[in-house]
């Protein structure tokens, strides 16, 4: 495939320039590289940068809590591992992707309302991977499904295989009325 034509670079010049600097031309041909470009001039000195204050520790009651790592204590050792590897069979799917954190919060929670009504065994939450900072939604599931209403209602949550949406999903295994 050909590609267009492009304009040599200033560099690729005064290479080309370099190697045939000792090459005459034959008598009636043209001059077929561009007049050699002047100089350029050198770039202004840029203002040094203002001296940086010394960094101040955050204070502790600042910094975030890690969200709560999954709790495999409820489910015996196979079964933990099943959910792990995404081996329960999915009853219903919730995609939280665009929403705020206060419609997110109640989706979440009706959705698991309304699937452990239904005799849901294990569901899967999308919450995206966040563009930035890990995403909000993200980091904010775990905490909502380890506190009241919804901890009465989940058993245990494990991220994602990839195939159903990796880090940006979570299995979510539903406790059953009694």
């Amino acid at each position: 495939m050909r590609r267009g034509k492009r304009e040599p670079t200033a560099l690729e010049l005064a290479l080309w320039r370099h190697v045939v600097r000792d090459v005459h031309r034959l008598a009636g041909e043209e001059e077929t590289l561009p007049p050699e470009p002047a100089a350029p001039a050198p770039p202004p000195a840029a203002p040094p940068p203002p001296p940086a204050a010394p960094l101040q520790p955050v204070p502790a009651t600042v910094r975030p809590k890690p969200a709560p790592r999954p709790d495999p204590s409820n489910l015996d050792r196979r079964n933990w591992q099943r959910l792990q590897r995404g081996q329960y069979p999915l009853s219903a799917r919730l995609d939280l992707h665009g929403m705020t954190q206060d419609a997110a919060y109640s989706a979440l929670t009706s959705f698991l309302a309304t699937q452990q009504q239904r005799g849901s065994r294990c569901v899967l939450v999308i919450t995206g991977r966040g563009a930035r900072s890990g995403g909000v939604l993200r980091s904010m599931t775990p905490r909502w499904l380890a506190s009241p209403p919804n901890a009465a209602r989940v058993l245990a949550h494990a991220p994602a295989r990839v195939a159903h949406g990796g880090d940006g999903a979570l299995y979510v295994l539903l406790r059953r009325l009694r």
